[in-house]
């Protein structure tokens, strides 16, 4: 896999390791299965043995020296075969694994308890659907790494519909994890430099405020309750904008938990309205719809707002409208950002969210493709349309938190 090299030595490898080889991946996590598949047919419907033993020997040399976790149960979530990598993976060397269950080697293996009980979990998703899965898994081993895996699971049934097997691969995607939040957050300062103008504005005010009545006082040499009324409020304000700018730039743990998405609609609002005015852009936009909220993390949900609606104001060089609207359709809530900008034409639209694509002078055409990932990492989607001389529209749906949903 190739790194390529941009300003500022920013590495950025995980985005064209994703993209690239994310589909050859799941062709690969596919292949295992029809392998096991196929051997465990064989076995059940042939009496020439030599050519299965064969088969099995390449296909066992294969699994064991990959250097991804393979795991096999039977229909009743019983291990039959893990590969090298899991049994070092789960420190199962030593472990009798065979024919135990999940919770049963939790018991074996206490430290991973926690993750087996998961799996387990995870197993019944599977086969409920009745189809491929596929998520991210993510647990510390005993060396006090954090890992997380890109972990496909596939189902297997008998003809009658009943349960035959599941076979669960896993890819380490630790490190593309690591580089993504590093990228993230250089994405992230990118955007708060930019806006720096805005904010110098708005601290600006109340500090001549502050000086204003800082002379004043001096001049009368006397202190008025109203002027230090008056100053404490101006203060502040100031020390509110501080902390939602310093909340915003520190690196944050990804956490879900359930979130207002009106509020940080409005927070995000609020927080570019300096850049639309300096623009002569309106955002146009009314926090009275209905308050929803949806299971993520917060500060990727304003980053997300963030991208969306300064792309918006950046289409509208002469000024314009930016009209954000929601609507609550099912378990889902769509949130629609439409400008009056320029537009995109059919063929640029066609490559916008791509890697290094972008219509931007300066920048390296990541904005849209982050924006697009962390959207789905809350299983969620992002649709773009637009018409040249009318403008363009970005729509996200998003689950809404389940306790929620009517």
């Amino acid at each position: 896999m190739k790194t390529w090299l941009y300003r500022s030595t920013i590495y950025i490898p995980f985005i064209i390791g994703i993209i690239l080889l994310e589909e050859l991946w799941a062709q690969i996590a596919l292949l295992i299965g029809l392998i096991f598949f196929s051997v465990k047919t064989i076995r059940e419907t042939t009496s020439v043995k030599t050519g299965v033993t064969i088969t099995e020997t390449l296909y066992s040399h294969m699994l064991e020296s990959m250097p991804d976790f393979v795991c096999y149960k039977d229909g009743d979530g019983r291990w039959l075969y893990v590969n090298e990598f899991g049994k070092r993976l789960y420190c199962m060397q030593e472990i009798n694994y065979i024919g135990k269950t999940d919770t049963e080697l939790g018991e074996l293996i206490p430290f991973f308890k926690e993750s087996f009980e998961y799996c387990r979990d995870s197993d019944q998703k599977s086969w409920e659907v009745g189809e491929n899965t596929r998520g991210d898994e993510a647990f510390y081993i005993p060396s006090g790494e954090f890992k997380t895996f890109d972990v496909i699971k596939i189902p297997l049934f008998h003809p009658d519909g009943s349960r035959k097997a599941l076979v669960t691969i896993g890819r380490d995607i630790s490190q593309l994890k690591e580089t993504e939040a590093i990228v993230l957050q250089r994405e992230k300062l990118g955007v708060i430099g930019e806006l720096a103008a805005g904010i110098a504005h708005e601290v600006k005010n109340p500090i001549t405020t502050l000086q204003g009545f800082v002379q004043l006082i001096s001049e009368s040499g006397t202190v008025d309750k109203y002027y230090t009324q008056v100053m404490k409020v101006e203060l502040d304000r100031i020390h509110i904008m501080s902390s939602e700018w310093l909340s915003l730039a520190k690196p944050q743990a990804k956490t879900k938990t359930p979130c207002n998405i009106i509020e940080a609609l409005d927070y995000v609002t609020s927080l570019l309205q300096p850049e639309a005015t300096k623009e002569s852009v309106v955002l146009d936009w009314e926090p009275t719809w209905p308050q929803v909220e949806v299971m993520g993390d917060r500060q990727q949900l304003i980053q997300i707002f963030i991208n969306i609606i300064k792309n918006a104001i950046e289409a509208m060089p002469a000024g314009g409208y930016v009209f954000i609207s929601c609507q609550v359709v099912d378990s889902s809530i769509i949130l629609s950002i439409k400008d009056t900008g320029i537009g995109i034409s059919k063929e640029r639209l066609k490559h916008i969210g791509q890697p290094f694509f972008t219509l931007k002078e300066k920048g390296l055409g990541l904005g849209l493709t982050l924006t697009t990932k962390m959207v789905q990492e809350h299983k969620g989607t992002l649709e773009i349309t637009s018409e040249e001389s009318v403008g363009t529209v970005v729509k996200v749906t998003l689950p809404i938190y389940e306790e929620n949903v009517a």
